[in-house]
Formats: C-alpha cells, structure tokens, sequence
C-alpha cells in the first residue's frame, strides 16, 4: 500500500510542477514579448544556458510546416523573425518577434510559418525544475 502511495504522489507531484511551470505567464504556454525586438540571438543562447537548454536556430519560408512533433524533453521556441501560428496540444496562437513557447516534453506541437518573408526562429530542448537528462 505505501508504494502505492509514493507512487501517486510522485505522479501528482510531476503534474503539479508541470502545471505550475506552464501556468505562470500570458496563457498556459505563450508568452508575449519576453524578449525584446530586435531579438538577439546571443542574449537568449546565454539565458537559455544557464537554464541548461541547448539553443538552435530555423530559418523557414514562408508556409513551412512542422507538424505534430513530440520531444522526450521540454522545448523552449522563440520567434525572432517572421510570424508564426504554433499549435501546443489544444492551444494556438499566432506569434510574433520576442514571443516565448513553452512545450512540455511528451505533448504533440506543430509550427506553420505565416508571414509572407518567411521566419526565423530559436529553440531550445531541456527540462524545467529538473537535471537535464
């Protein structure tokens, strides 16, 4: 019965942390305008290091698509350049230069360029709370 417990409240905990973690900005996910435009590519490869998150950068057309992808770690995207309609599990929205995702690891993103000059944008894969794996 005890291993019964500390298991469901190892399940509860990780569910809390995640929430807590996806619920402190603008909605569950998106965040506006964290980073300020011109968005500096430098500037968020340092911050995301000391959050230990690797950094990369996309260069798309426009209409490029990236459709239902899942990751074994949590994903930081940031529009640099360019427009972009992310979709995270149920919520979407359209996001612009500075503007932050957070994609917890195991839920389904899919990204579609939208503006007419193509985008540029920054990810990062890593885990929030916790040791990088």
């Amino acid at each position: 019965m005890n291993g019964i417990i500390i298991l469901f409240a190892s399940m509860a905990s990780e569910w809390f942390i995640r929430n807590l973690i996806c619920k402190n900005g603008m909605t569950e996910i998106f965040r506006n305008g964290v980073f300020s435009v011109p968005v500096s590519a430098q500037e968020v490869k340092e911050h995301w290091r000391r959050e230990g998150f690797d950094f990369g950068i996309f260069r798309d057309p426009p209409g490029q698509e990236w459709n239902d992808f899942v990751h074994s770690t949590d994903e930081y995207v940031l529009v640099a350049e360019g427009e972009l309609h992310i979709s995270v599990g149920s919520d979407k929205a359209d996001c612009r230069p500075g503007d932050l995702v957070r994609i917890p690891k195991g839920v389904p993103h899919s990204l579609k360029t939208t503006s007419p000059t193509g985008s540029v944008w920054f990810y990062g894969y890593g885990n929030w709370g916790r040791e990088n794996e």
